[in-house]
């Protein structure tokens, strides 16, 4: 049986992915990226070889990807996130031609085929606002726990209107509202409305197909789920390894190349 890994090295966490030569998922892993990205890195991928329990030199090929591919430096090549998110969906949903990539410090709309391939794509370009980070800047300001955000957010009636662009003013609006009565559990269903706003905004400009898939480390938020479903007016695609999506896609990108490998070397011409 043949093995390949893909390295997730996002700007918060860093996710590793070992696949089989069936494209079936051996095993996954997660740590914070924090300041060392590549101690991030190596620390994945070994938490994935043992949690598969496999040795390294079974793993023939592996795809660094994320803000820090290149510090993945026991890889053997890089490929882009937004190839890596694409392949991925399409691996987890066939019929994936839409994703909407959540992280840390950006989001993606990316338009993809069938096969994966990427057709096209865009990046919020107004600071952090329709990102995990801006979540964050709402969990710092309230003092909730980011897990709790979203089950908190389900509680809201009232959504109120958050109309900052940059998360840098994002605590300043969330604790203005708060100083004036408004409930928090109001208060963080208006921030996952925002969110979703700017995502279905980018979703747009590539074009909103039938089956929608969502990834990145926001895809576990319950209200962000909630709220793009109603944004789009469809029901995103989620699974429980959203968040190895991209890790996942890098995964398959290395086992290409472990089959390419495989191939028999044409013959030279003229050869007797």
């Amino acid at each position: 049986m043949a093995y390949a890994a893909g390295v997730d090295v996002g700007s918060t966490q860093t996710k590793a992915v070992i696949v089989d030569e069936d494209c079936s998922i051996v095993s996954r892993a997660l740590t914070d990226t924090g300041a060392n990205v590549m101690r991030a890195a190596e620390t994945a991928f070994q938490e994935a070889l043992l949690s598969g329990d496999l040795r390294e030199e079974e793993v023939e090929y592996v795809v660094g990807t994320g803000y820090g591919r290149y510090k993945v430096t026991f890889g053997n090549t890089q490929v882009t996130e937004i190839s890596c998110h694409g392949r991925g969906a399409v691996q987890m949903f066939p019929g994936t031609r839409t994703v909407v990539d959540m992280g840390g410090q950006d989001t993606k709309a990316i338009r993809v085929a069938a096969t994966g391939e990427i057709l096209d794509f865009c990046m919020n370009d107004k600071c952090a606002a329709g990102t995990g980070r801006f979540l964050g800047a709402a969990s710092s300001a309230l003092d909730i726990p980011l897990g709790e955000l979203g089950p908190t957010a389900m509680r809201g009636e009232r959504p109120v209107k958050i109309s900052t662009t940059c998360t840098v003013f994002a605590e300043s609006e969330v604790l203005s509202w708060l100083g004036k009565g408004k409930k928090i559990e109001d208060i963080l269903l208006g921030v996952h409305k925002s969110i979703a706003g700017r995502s279905a905004g980018l979703l747009r400009r590539v074009g909103i197909e039938s089956e929608v898939t969502f990834t990145g480390g926001v895809a576990k938020n319950v209200a962000m789920i909630d709220a793009l479903n109603q944004k789009l007016g469809l029901e995103v695609n989620v699974s429980d390894d959203s968040h190895y999506m991209g890790a996942l896609g890098a995964a398959l990108f290395a086992l290409d190349h472990v089959f390419a490998s495989r191939e028999p070397t044409p013959a030279k011409q003229g050869a007797r």
